[in-house]
This record gives C-alpha cells, sequence and structure tokens, in this order.
C-alpha cells in the first residue's frame, strides 16, 4: 500500500501587525498602497480601513470619494477583532465625520501607538483634508497621539506661522507638543534654505535632528505616507518612538535614493534595491 508522504512544514513566523486608517492611491504611490508596500518591506501585517477612494497619480488628484463612517469604524473594530495592531497610523482622513470616528476608537480604552500623519494637502495641490476638520483634528485627534508628523505646510497651519530656518523647525516642534501632548516631527525636506533634508522630533525629552543628502530629480509622490508607516513598522516590531523615527528616517532616505521608473514618473523603492 503506497502511502503518499507529509510534508512537514516549519514553524510558521509571527509577525507585529500594523493598521493604516487611510486613503486608497489609484496611482499606487502614496496612501494605503504605500503603506502596505513599507509594511511588508519592513517585516510587520499590515492591515487597512479604508477612508476614501481617490482618483489620482502623480500628477494630480482628479476625484475623491469618501467612504461612509460607519463602514470605516466597522473596518477598525474588524481588525481590532482578530488582527489587534501593536502601532496604528492615520494618513487621509478628508471629513470632520471620518476623524471623529477615529477618536471615538481611541477615546475609549487603552489602545496602541498611534501617528498622525496630518494629510492636508497633495503634493500636486489638491486640498484633502476639509477646512472645517482641521480643527477638530487639532482638538480631539492630537491630543490621542503618540507622535504626529507634519511638513512644512502642515507644521505652518499647527503652529500658525511661518518656518524658514531650523531654529524654526525646532520650536514648531516644541510648540506642536506643548500645545497637543504628543511628540512631534517637523519634516523640513521642503526647506531649500537648509543644505540637507532636514526634519526635527521632539517628544518633550529627546529632540533629534534627522539629516539625509537632498535627492535631486525624484518626485517625493508618497514619501510622507511612507515615511509615518516605516516609524509605525518599527514601533511595532518594539522599537522606542525616538528609535523608530530615527531608522524610518534611514528607510525613507534609501527609498529615495534607490527610487525606480514607473511610466514617465519615479516610484519609491521599498524593500532591497533593484539594479
Amino acid at each position: 500500500m503506497n502511502r503518499t508522504p507529509t510534508l512537514k512544514l516549519p514553524a510558521r513566523k509571527k509577525l507585529p501587525i500594523t493598521l493604516t486608517i487611510a486613503g486608497s492611491d489609484s496611482g499606487g504611490g502614496a496612501g494605503v498602497q504605500a503603506d502596505l508596500k513599507a509594511f511588508a518591506a519592513l517585516g510587520v501585517h499590515g492591515t487597512t480601513a479604508i477612508t476614501c477612494v481617490t482618483a489620482q497619480n502623480p500628477c494630480a488628484v482628479t476625484g475623491i470619494q469618501p467612504i461612509r463612517p460607519d463602514l470605516v469604524r466597522r473596518q477598525i473594530e474588524a481588525v481590532f477583532a482578530e488582527l489587534r495592531p501593536a502601532a496604528v497610523k492615520t494618513g487621509m482622513l478628508f471629513s470632520a465625520a471620518l476623524i471623529r470616528v477615529v477618536v471615538e476608537c481611541f477615546a475609549r480604552g487603552p489602545r496602541p501607538p498611534l501617528i498622525v500623519d496630518p494629510v492636508m494637502v497633495a503634493t500636486s495641490g489638491a486640498v484633502l483634508l476639509k477646512p472645517g476638520a482641521i480643527r477638530l483634528l487639532m482638538e480631539r485627534l492630537l491630543p490621542l497621539a503618540a507622535l504626529v508628523t507634519p511638513n512644512l505646510d502642515e507644521a505652518e497651519i499647527l503652529v500658525g506661522g511661518k518656518l524658514r530656518t531650523l531654529a524654526d523647525l525646532e520650536a514648531a516642534a516644541r510648540e506642536i507638543h506643548r500645545r497637543f501632548g504628543c511628540a512631534a516631527l517637523v519634516k523640513g525636506g521642503h526647506l531649500r534654505s537648509l543644505p540637507v533634508a532636514t526634519d526635527v522630533f521632539f517628544d518633550g525629552r529627546t529632540l533629534l535632528r534627522l539629516v539625509a543628502p537632498f535627492v535631486r530629480g525624484v518626485s517625493t509622490h508618497g514619501t510622507g505616507c511612507t515615511y509615518s508607516a516605516a516609524i509605525t513598522a518599527f514601533l511595532a516590531r518594539g522599537e522606542s518612538l525616538p528609535r523608530a523615527v530615527a531608522a524610518a528616517k534611514r528607510y525613507i532616505t534609501r527609498a529615495i535614493r534607490d527610487s525606480y521608473r514607473a511610466g514617465r514618473h519615479t516610484g519609491l523603492q521599498h524593500g532591497p534595491a533593484r539594479r
């Protein structure tokens, strides 16, 4: 009697779980698409709660369809029920109603660390956060966050003033922490008066200046999403917040440096560089 041999499988590796609450980018370079690429490259299991479906490419956002708030809530609850994340990030939230859903989910009981990427305006100039939602984000969501990661324009909105120098970035990081109680990573990549791409992190105790060379001729579409996703992944893997931010800075720098061509555009290189 012939017996079919049994294949013995190796023990399965258990991966940390992350959640992104963000919009979908049909061009594949930003939003949940970028987040999931970063999560996979950094060895965590990524889950999603989609807030908006967008019609976009690296040049323009031509349409936005928000998901019903009750369905966004059910997505978050479904993930937490069976795949409890070790760290969570938000991206495009778009409206006060959607921000309120996230606030309600994170205001009750202990929750994992929340990284808020305050997506307000796309690189193309499209408005991705309604003006009426900005106040709710500042008053209700940021106090629940472990970290907020504004770019230059977003940081200026959060502190209510222009940022022109490295000293301004440091002052803004301190002011954001003072106002909202969360750590701040103020990204200075758009501040061309500096010789290198400089970001400033402050959590009330630690001040970090994170620097990297500017990479010329590469589109920055999706860098903010990728940066915050990498921080979320490193937190899920057990790193402290300052170490997670520093590791994520190295990750996004390499992703820009090793970027590839997709059609007429550049894409961030997640995972090992392909040469």
